[in-house]
């Protein structure tokens, strides 16, 4: 019998199939050849009490992507959530959520949450920002605005909330499936962050369908192990429109004389901000590396 998990806490798995939900666990060859078992997974199980609906999971079906903080599996899209306001963006780390969805062959779509703290000139800036790398919408989890158009965005995708802490996942979770029921944290005065209230790993059918995965690990991101210091650059969509136009071949738009994006962006063609955020992931991966 096949099915997905949508659920993983304690060692045990929840799995959706055509007869309904199925407790399981895996068969220990898994923990021995080192493998998690991940929200997202489409497995193969077996019935071991049919009464009870408990199972055990045989076999993983082929991956799309995964990730193991937090386990989750076949990602389409993440919504790279970050505030207008409350706490205020950090771009560098924001960058950090796109790369790693770029890695891992994942859309990013960016969710600009807090819209009625800030101004429309202010939210206009924001959304300045990535309107010519990513798809980018804003929304209020007070107000409602843009949730509908974030819904269809997800629909047939299985879409991650990203971002930092604060920012206001869980009420936009709660907003896109409200019998998820979750927790949210108040941000913290003292430290402008969002009090983790997220507890187990699990995937919820989004309404106008979708389904959206409730995370208690994307609040953070380092720039990938595996990824080569001068390759950064190929992970910045707005970067690539000027390829073959720097007088260097191997240019990586830091301090290289006749460089096409460093003028670009003195043009106003590639937002200063996200220039600046690049110059601050360059530098944390040089810092790191061995070069």
């Amino acid at each position: 019998m096949r099915g997905l998990i949508v659920k993983g806490i304690g060692g045990f798995y929840y799995v959706h199939t055509d007869e309904g939900i199925i407790e399981a666990k895996g068969r220990g060859i898994f923990k021995k050849d080192g493998i998690t078992l991940c929200v997202g997974d489409e497995v193969e199980i077996s019935i071991i009490d049919e009464a009870n609906s408990k199972g055990v999971i045989e076999k993983i079906l082929p991956r799309k992507n995964c990730f193991i903080r937090p386990p989750i599996a076949n990602v389409d899209s993440f919504i790279v959530v970050f505030a207008a306001a409350s706490p205020a963006p950090n771009f560098p780390v924001i960058d950090k959520f796109l790369v790693n969805a770029e890695r891992h062959g994942i859309e990013p779509i960016i969710c600009i949450n807090k819209k009625d703290l800030v101004s429309e000139e202010i939210l206009g800036k924001l959304c300045d920002i990535y309107k010519d790398a990513y798809q980018v919408i804003a929304v209020s989890t007070i107000t409602g605005d843009g949730l509908t158009e974030l819904k269809k965005l997800i629909k047939g995708k299985k879409a991650a909330l990203a971002g930092p802490s604060g920012v206001g996942k869980s009420s936009i979770l709660n907003q896109l499936h409200p019998d998820a029921n979750m927790e949210t944290g108040e941000v913290s005065k003292k430290t402008d962050r969002g009090k983790h209230t997220t507890r187990h790993v699990e995937i919820f059918q989004a309404d106008h369908g979708g389904m959206i995965y409730d995370t208690p690990g994307f609040t953070s991101f380092e720039m990938p192990d595996d990824i080569e210091l001068f390759d950064l650059k190929d992970y910045y969509p707005e970067f690539g429109r000027y390829n073959g136009e720097c007088k260097f071949d191997n240019c990586n738009h830091i301090k290289e004389p006749e460089c096409a994006v460093r003028k670009a962006v003195k043009n106003g063609e590639i937002h200063l901000i996200r220039y600046k955020a690049y110059l601050a992931n360059f530098e944390e991966i040089k810092q790191n590396s061995k070069y």
